[in-house]
């Protein structure tokens, strides 16, 4: 009796699955984020660091190796449907959106859409999901777009993740922030 009222009880305490329309989209607010990104594909990895502003309709990436060396620039821009990208060789591309030209340039696509909402702790709107949140009511797994993020916090008060771990298809990024800024 004990043990299934033990059993019970710690059921009870697992962390709350929302359904998909609980969990609000924050607005799309520009912002500033330094950080450091790896991906892993398969036995394919790169390990990068970044600075990315984003200005809505607008992102600016500055891509860098973790020693600091230039890799490329990309920028975007929603209401033209038009994203490009600078080599540190002086080659140039140019694609619709992110996904195409990401995937010409590294070889996957990145959900560089959704990675504007999912950094800032949100789900990105208008695309179903599915949420489980922590005690303080802060993402702790989203799955949206084909996608699952995973949340870690800094601190137990801060509303907005230092770190994700996000899966897609057969991709694994994993993003560290290390300091956000206003854009």
């Amino acid at each position: 009796m004990i043990t299934a009222l033990a059993l019970a009880v710690a059921g009870c305490a697992t962390t709350p699955l929302m359904p998909t329309s609980a969990f609000p989209s924050r607005a799309d607010e520009p912002f500033g984020i330094d950080g450091r990104l790896s991906a892993r594909r398969g036995n394919d990895a790169v390990s990068v660091s970044f600075v990315w502003n984003h200005a809505p309709p607008k992102d600016e990436f500055v891509v860098t190796t973790p020693l600091g060396a230039a890799v490329a620039e990309m920028s975007g821009d929603a209401s033209t449907h038009r994203v490009e990208v600078r080599a540190a060789d002086g080659r140039t591309d140019a694609a619709s959106d992110w996904s195409s030209l990401t995937e010409r340039i590294v070889g996957f696509p990145l959900p560089v859409e959704g990675l504007a909402f999912w950094s800032q702790g949100s789900p990105r709107p208008g695309a179903p999901q599915t949420a489980e949140v922590d005690a303080a009511g802060r993402l702790r797994m989203l799955r949206q777009d084909g996608c699952e993020i995973g949340y870690t916090y800094a601190e137990e008060a801060s509303p907005l993740p230092a770190q994700l771990r996000i899966t897609c298809h057969d991709v694994e990024l994993r993003i560290v922030i290390d300091r956000r800024r206003a854009a």
